[in-house]
């Protein structure tokens, strides 16, 4: 990376620190990744010289994976039949809320019947951005579309926690300080970090740094071979990571495009996100789970990020974890299938 990228990137990273602060001070949940990604977004709209950490990404999501997976428990188990009906009724609203947001960009926003496909998608943004370039899409427009996802879909998410079912916490469940941890704690909460990732491409999951993490880490945990988190530093550092890549992914875009973009995505969004709630709704009355966690399993938002908002809102991490994972391994496993169909058709 040249200087001038450096200087992109502090400059990003300075306007997170700023935005964070801000955020923590307001008592915004999740602060630490919702404030930079907002004022990231705002800073590309106005067209400052900012430039995404992407670098430090795979270094950082590992630690959220870790840090998920302290938080699974042998009782969680004693829960997987409640599953269920969130499992059967999963499909259905992949299609609903795929079809909603497929008729926004088509009929509303003009899209071309490819790029219209795979914005629309539900699924992880790497991988729909590689399946629609190898279709023929707009991969500009098709990435701006699922980053304009999940940044909706986190405001949306707070907002409705916050006005709806009262729901304000920040997550901080107490502060684990550097020294709280041993050096046989740093070692095997390393290695699953690292081994994590590996694992988890191995299995081929979708998000695997993420997930891979936090199997080992959980395995970890409940074995007590280790029994705290990762330190409180290092999981706020990648939350500012994740929301400055969030934000900056609108760099090098028009104004009037970003605003074109998310205007669509809003409308795409709320579609999804109406969706949510109905099916929420319905495992309420079917199963007794409580409507914020049944409503975060179905939002539609990135697995990294729905995590860390089931953390921030003191929900089951592990069900609302997993719950996205087969939402994105479903929609990566039958989006070219469902593609070749529709435009047979």
């Amino acid at each position: 990376m040249t200087a001038s990228g450096h200087r992109q990137v502090l400059l990003a990273l300075t306007i997170s620190l700023i935005f964070g602060v801000g955020g923590f001070l307001a008592g915004l949940p999740l602060p630490w990744m919702l404030g930079p990604m907002i004022g990231n977004t705002l800073a590309a709209m106005l067209g400052l010289p900012i430039k995404g950490p992407d670098r430090m990404r795979p270094i950082v999501i590992p630690v959220i994976g870790v840090m998920l997976g302290s938080s699974v428990t042998v009782a969680l188990f004693a829960q997987l039949t409640g599953w269920i009906p969130t499992l059967v009724l999963l499909p259905v609203f992949l299609m609903c809320a795929a079809g909603t947001s497929y008729a926004a960009y088509r009929k509303i926003g003009g899209y071309d019947p490819v790029t219209a496909f795979y914005a629309a998608m539900p699924g992880g943004l790497n991988e729909m951005l590689i399946m629609g370039g190898e279709a023929g899409g707009d991969e500009k427009r098709i990435a701006l579309a699922h980053a304009a996802r999940v940044l909706i879909v986190i405001l949306f998410v707070v907002l409705f926690f916050g006005l709806f079912l009262g729901v304000n916490s920040t997550g901080t469940a107490g502060w684990v300080a550097l020294d709280d941890l041993s050096i046989s704690d740093y070692a095997i909460l390393g290695f699953c970090a690292v081994a994590g990732v590996y694992l988890g491409r191995w299995l081929r999951l979708p998000a695997a740094p993420v997930f891979g993490p936090m199997i080992l880490s959980a395995v970890a945990h409940i074995a007590e071979w280790v029994i705290v988190s990762p330190p409180t530093i290092m999981i706020i550092t990648a939350q500012i990571v994740i929301g400055t890549v969030i934000g900056s992914r609108f760099v090098g875009v028009k104004a009037t495009d970003i605003a074109r973009d998310l205007s669509l995505a809003v409308v795409a969004s709320v579609g999804m996100l109406i969706f949510a709630v109905l099916f929420a709704l319905v495992i309420v009355a079917i199963s007794g789970m409580s409507l914020s966690q049944a409503f975060l399993a179905y939002s539609p938002g990135g697995l990294t990020e729905m995590a860390l908002l089931t953390l921030a809102m003191d929900q089951d991490v592990t069900y609302v974890s997993v719950l996205h994972l087969i939402r994105i391994t479903l929609v990566i496993a039958i989006a070219p299938l469902l593609f070749r169909l529709t435009r047979s058709r």
